[in-house]
């Protein structure tokens, strides 16, 4: 772990990988140190923001240092289900990224409880995690230069939901109607860090 100040309100922790990021996530989020007011988790670092007039970097640091987060532990940010009409373009591409039949891979998508990590991309796009490796799958070599919104997708270990339309270069699955990203929500992103999200299968 190393510890660097970000700005005058700023520190980032930098850790080994994302389950070390979400481990630490999960116990900071469960035992706030005084005076951070945000918590921005990434793939392999947590930027914690503070309220100045309460702590300093160097106050925080001390307390981080001191946390030791359970492996494997995860933030819990309550649960959606997420409804997909498994369609997508480049379904039958998984399926042979992955030895499995197009109805394997839309089971083993819907088996398993994936956890949004972090957010990035677009504005509502989160990284959602999984423990099944079965549907880990590399980018499209040719990336399309317009994804619909409420593409259900997966790359690199991770699914998602593209919020709007955008390029894009995740194999896409299928599509819901559920909207990610709705500036007259409160909050606006359907997926924030510690979702847990249940992909169902749409009848």
């Amino acid at each position: 772990m190393r510890l660097l100040p970000c700005g005058d309100v700023g520190l980032l922790v930098e850790l080994a990988d994302l389950d070390e990021v979400l481990a630490m996530y999960a116990e900071l989020d469960r035992a706030r140190p005084e005076g951070v007011v945000d918590m921005v988790p990434a793939a392999r670092t947590l930027l914690l923001t503070l309220d100045p007039a309460v702590a300093t970097p160097a106050a925080v640091a001390e307390v981080v240092r001191g946390v030791t987060p359970s492996p494997g532990a995860r933030p819990d940010a309550g649960e959606i289900e997420v409804p997909v009409t498994y369609d997508g373009p480049d379904l039958g591409e998984v399926a042979s990224l992955t030895g499995m039949s197009e109805r394997e891979v839309i089971a083993a998508h819907t088996d398993q409880e994936w956890t949004v990590a972090f957010c990035g991309f677009a504005p509502g796009f989160g990284y959602m995690t999984r423990s099944d490796e079965r549907l880990a799958v590399p980018r499209r070599s040719d990336p399309r230069t317009k994804v619909p919104p409420g593409s259900v997708a997966l790359a690199g270990g991770f699914s998602s939901v593209y919020p709007r339309e955008s390029p894009g270069g995740w194999q896409l699955i299928g599509r819901t109607d559920l909207v990610a990203w709705d500036l007259d929500r409160d909050p606006p992103a359907l997926f924030s860090p510690g979702v847990r999200v249940r992909f169902v299968e749409a009848r």
